[in-house]
């Protein structure tokens, strides 16, 4: 990932650069790796994760029309 620093402005890089580590879910993924996480949690999470896209999904196909 590359962040261009203009005119020495440098706290707008590092804001840019958050904003884009936010967009990928870099600091989600760190957060879950913080710890470890059983196999079974860890599905039953993803399985949730799904099912919650699945529905918002279905809500913005809902108000598409």
């Amino acid at each position: 990932m590359e962040v261009k620093v203009y005119d020495n402005d440098v706290e707008k890089a590092l804001k840019v650069l958050k904003n884009k580590l936010a967009k990928s879910g870099f600091f989600k993924e760190m957060k879950e790796r913080r710890f470890y996480e059983k196999p079974s949690i860890k599905k039953k999470r993803k399985r949730a994760e799904a099912k919650k896209r699945a529905a918002k999904a279905m809500r913005r196909r809902k108000f598409q029309y």
